[in-house]
């Protein structure tokens, strides 16, 4: 056999790499991210600030006031005056659902269709079927990061971050989450509402106009 006869089985028979893409962290990728294992509450911090952070003008994370606590070392009274529109604390998961039930329903009855993105941060704890329920009916509206005994998709997460997760989410998830202790995301999180409030409060730039001759 000859060499261009050997190369040309060798290209046949050659199995094509399968290469996998990862996105770069997006807390709003999947309608539910589950989250697991030593590394979930970490990863859970580090997709709810990154809402904050580089979704904050067109998103709304919504967390109640347990999981906050747990996140972010807040304290029970911390930020009940807080009107900055990226995030709200409410007092429980039951009202954290009642909340985006009603603005779900306020928005899908009156056709809006550019209100801001919603995002729920919870430990699922007995409300799984109620969650299920809201993504069901507002696919596409609202997404949610979940804590606890969620039982559609979960990423397992370990001590470094590593991701081990069926196949749909992993697609939407990086290969490794950043790990983030309490104390830091605590201190993100503040720095992040400051700069919210800041760009809300700051007065609208006035436009040059030409000089006349």
């Amino acid at each position: 056999m000859g060499l261009s006869a050997v190369s040309a089985a060798m290209t046949t028979n050659a199995q094509p790499a399968l290469l996998t893409f990862r996105p770069e962290l997006d807390p709003f990728a999947a309608p539910s991210t589950g989250l697991t294992g030593p590394g979930a509450v970490a990863s859970a911090r580090a997709l709810a600030l990154t809402a904050l952070d580089e979704y904050g003008d067109s998103s709304l994370v919504v967390i109640p006031r347990a999981d906050a606590i747990t996140l972010f070392g807040l304290g029970e009274d911390e930020l009940l005056d807080d009107d900055t529109a990226g995030l709200f604390i409410s007092g429980n998961l039951d009202a954290a659902l009642a909340y985006l039930e009603t603005e779900l329903a306020i928005r899908q009855n009156t056709g809006v269709t550019q209100g801001r993105r919603l995002l729920l941060v919870a430990d699922c704890a007995t409300e799984d079927e109620r969650i299920h329920k809201l993504l069901g009916r507002h696919s596409g509206s609202v997404s949610a990061i979940l804590l606890g005994p969620w039982t559609g998709d979960q990423a397992t997460v370990d001590d470094e971050g590593l991701v081990d997760a069926p196949p749909a989410l992993a697609s939407t998830l990086p290969n490794r989450l950043p790990a983030m202790s309490r104390v830091e995301a605590r201190e993100r999180l503040l720095s992040a509402l400051a700069r919210q409030r800041q760009d809300r409060d700051s007065p609208p730039k006035r436009r040059s106009s030409p000089r006349r001759p």
